[in-house]
């Protein structure tokens, strides 16, 4: 897997994360990086710092996979900065489409990831459809108003990041619904160092003790959690049909009553995100773990 590949990969996670309701493990999940990212993640651990310690920096890079997690992460960053404010203006202006383009999206990459399943048995369907039940019913959720404590920005990064890793559900999604979202954003804009540090510790948190978990079921209970990672992503479409009544909830083209359905237009982006992610699976997406 060369750098380029890799820093794309990153970008197209990047860009994903900044969306309320897209997931930037969905990225990472078809273009072929998933198992990859959380064997890289699992492996900061004791050995790690044990190496560390000992001033064995390239063994303790290479025990990380470090050139993969250092390339991945230049390119969500640059992602976000570069393609951040486009994307919320096309979000703004454009909204039906954008929204029709991560529907195909994700429905493809639903539709990737069921195969690899290897066939449902009682327990993964059963799996599945909870899954996808839990990850729709996010449409439902009411968006919290809170007055962020200091101690919130630890419990707010540990949260978003395990749900970044998820294939389906949004971590910036989950900053929303427990209204998160604007304190970070607000912390970031403002650079409160305080509660930037508190959150960038409980991703930490999150991110190596979450990863290790995954990591393990993939490795040992590989049917039921692909089951369970595709009822998320068949779920996750809620949270993204374009066409919302006024309340929020998802309506038919048909009943849209706040402007212009542009169902050609919708259509054609859906097309898009199946076609990109067709591409991606051609180009990217035989990982060992996962195909």
């Amino acid at each position: 897997m060369n750098d380029l590949g890799v820093f794309l990969r990153g970008m197209l996670m990047g860009a994903a994360d900044v969306v309320p309701g897209v997931s930037g493990g969905t990225m990472a999940l078809i273009t072929g990086i998933y198992h990859t990212l959380l064997r890289s993640i699992s492996s900061i651990d004791i050995e790690a710092a044990r190496l560390v310690l000992q001033g064995r920096w390239r063994d303790a890079w290479k025990h990380v996979n470090g050139r993969f997690l250092a390339v991945l992460i230049a390119g969500i960053g640059v992602s976000i900065v570069s393609l951040a404010q486009v994307i919320l203006w096309t979000m703004a202006n454009y909204p039906l489409p954008l929204w029709s383009f991560f529907f195909g999206l994700i429905a493809a990459s639903a539709l990737v990831l069921q195969k690899q399943v290897g066939g449902y048995d009682f327990p993964s369907f059963i799996l599945s459809l909870v899954a996808a039940a839990f990850a729709a019913s996010f449409v439902f959720w009411v968006p919290a108003n809170i007055s962020a404590a200091p101690w919130m920005f630890f419990g707010a990064g540990f949260v978003a990041i395990c749900a970044m890793i998820l294939p389906g559900v949004s971590g910036s999604l989950l900053l929303l619904l427990i209204g998160m979202y604007q304190p970070v954003l607000g912390a970031l804009k403002q650079f409160e160092l305080v509660s930037i540090a508190l959150f960038m510790l409980g991703a930490a948190a999150g991110i190596t003790s979450f990863s290790r978990v995954l990591n393990y079921l993939l490795e040992h209970k590989r049917r039921p959690t692909i089951a369970v990672l595709t009822g998320f992503l068949w779920g996750s479409l809620a949270m993204v049909w374009p066409w919302r009544a006024t309340d929020g909830g998802p309506v038919s083209p048909m009943n849209y009553a706040t402007g212009e359905p542009s169902i050609l237009s919708c259509l054609c982006c859906a097309a898009l995100g199946i076609a990109l992610v067709t591409l991606l699976q051609s180009r990217w997406g035989h990982e060992h773990g996962l195909s």
